[in-house]
């Protein structure tokens, strides 16, 4: 019997080994990486604990500006920028959210740090923790993404100030800011100080670069409140390092009220943000699913926007917008909130006469508007700021001593009676008989 063999054909052979191979060590990577991702989440149940955002800053680009031209951004290289952020729910792990979304080129974090803060530039000696990625100290983020840190343990207070430190090893444009941080950001000469107690900073900026976010690991029933709004929200006029934003107010008063305690407060203030149209920062209903509906734990929202809508449109004709354009916005709102089984809350538009941009019609929208607001139930709650600090016997204006002097902006005080106007009951329960959609 003659037997005809097939020729070897090794390189056909090698090929299809290494296929295999590659499948089987994927396969086998994904495994491993689901089974930690199982195991951890397993352990948070056991341990009756959930991740949750506990701190925010809404990225927007550096290069926009209402009236030309644009500001150039700053560029940095071989630098350490040192941001502080005031967090609302504490916890016994954390992760840091850093963002690219407006960047041209991908973003080359070489090392990130978190510490408690101690005033100035100056960290908590024995309380810096290094970040990583994926398990590495450094992280290129691509153009648009964002990156999450992996946990890290960290014991930390309600109401904890953060530094959170990132080095940036190569020239690196400072495209995607927070630009009204109210808060100091201390940026280094030449070196990786991220894990120094302190330095003597170069420069010092209001702005936040590259930061967007900040969870914590506390008791799973922990929910979050996210505040969607303009520069009202943001905290324009409020004393800079003092946490005086009406956000951090309400943070407060949950973390003294034993029946609220469990709640977070995720500021997602952009100033001169819009429902419809595009200003600072993209508009209002363009970002929700980036800045609210993605944040971790979201269980309410509260949407302070539309004093610009109208106030922009008595100078900006090709952007003028109704009352009931404003008023459709907000229903776009209220159905993508509970499509994803978020509470919404409505506040009211707070008095502006006098302001830069008032107008005897704008104030006629802003009436229309807040009727809506008040009294069509379409909103789950109400939140009445108008009320709150307008001048009693002129109620188009804010109260003197709520005003910081613009007409449009509160003082501290004015923030402070805006927080303490709220009705804590509002939290109390979630959206109900929600299924959310995928």
């Amino acid at each position: 019997m003659h037997i005809t063999r097939k020729k070897f054909n090794y390189p056909h052979y090698r090929q299809g080994l290494l296929a295999r191979i590659g499948r089987t060590v994927t396969a086998t990577a994904l495994i491993s990486a689901a089974l930690v991702s199982i195991n951890a989440e397993s352990a948070n149940h056991a341990n009756n604990t959930d991740w949750v955002g506990t701190w925010g800053a809404s990225p927007k680009s550096a290069e926009e500006f209402l009236f030309p031209p644009a500001p150039t951004p700053l560029v940095f290289s071989d630098q350490t920028i040192r941001m502080v952020a005031r967090i609302s729910k504490g916890g016994t792990q954390v992760r840091v959210r850093l963002s690219n979304t407006f960047g041209t080129e991908p973003l080359v974090i070489g090392s990130a740090h978190v510490a408690l803060h101690n005033g100035g530039g100056v960290i908590v000696d024995g309380t810096d923790r290094a970040l990583t990625f994926g398990g590495s100290p450094s992280v290129t983020i691509p153009i648009g993404a964002p990156a999450l840190s992996d946990p890290v343990d960290f014991d930390i207070p309600d109401l904890a100030e953060l530094a959170i430190s990132i080095y940036l090893p190569e020239p690196t444009i400072g495209r995607t800011v927070h630009q009204l941080g109210v808060q100091t950001a201390y940026v280094s000469s030449v070196g990786d100080y991220t894990d120094a107690i302190s330095f003597v900073p170069e420069a010092t900026s209001l702005m936040r670069f590259f930061l967007s976010g900040v969870d914590v690991l506390a008791d799973k029933n922990t929910k979050a409140v996210v505040t969607l709004g303009d520069s009202i929200t943001d905290g324009y006029n409020s004393t800079v390092d003092a946490n005086n934003r009406w956000p951090d107010q309400l943070a407060e008063r949950l973390s003294d009220a034993p029946r609220n305690r469990k709640l977070a407060v995720v500021n997602e203030g952009i100033s001169g943000n819009r429902v419809l149209n595009n200003v600072v920062g993209p508009n209002g209903l363009s970002r929700f699913d980036r800045d609210i509906v993605a944040q971790t734990g979201v269980t309410f929202v509260t949407v302070l926007l539309g004093i610009n809508d109208i106030g922009f449109s008595a100078f900006l004709p090709a952007q003028a917008v109704s009352a009931d354009q404003i008023i459709n916005g907000y229903r776009q709102l209220i159905d993508r909130a509970h499509a994803k089984c978020v509470k919404i809350i409505g506040a009211t538009l707070t008095p502006f006469e006098g302001a830069g941009y008032y107008t005897e019609e704008g104030e006629a929208k802003r009436q229309i508007v807040n009727d809506f607001i008040r009294n069509s139930g379409e909103f789950d709650a109400v939140i009445d700021f108008d009320l709150a600090i307008r001048d009693p016997e002129h109620t188009k204006q804010m109260l003197l001593e709520y005003d910081s002097g613009d007409h449009l902006h509160p003082s501290d005080a004015g923030y402070d009676a805006m927080a303490n106007s709220i009705d804590l009951k509002i939290f109390d329960q979630p959206l109900r008989d929600c299924v959310a959609a995928n």
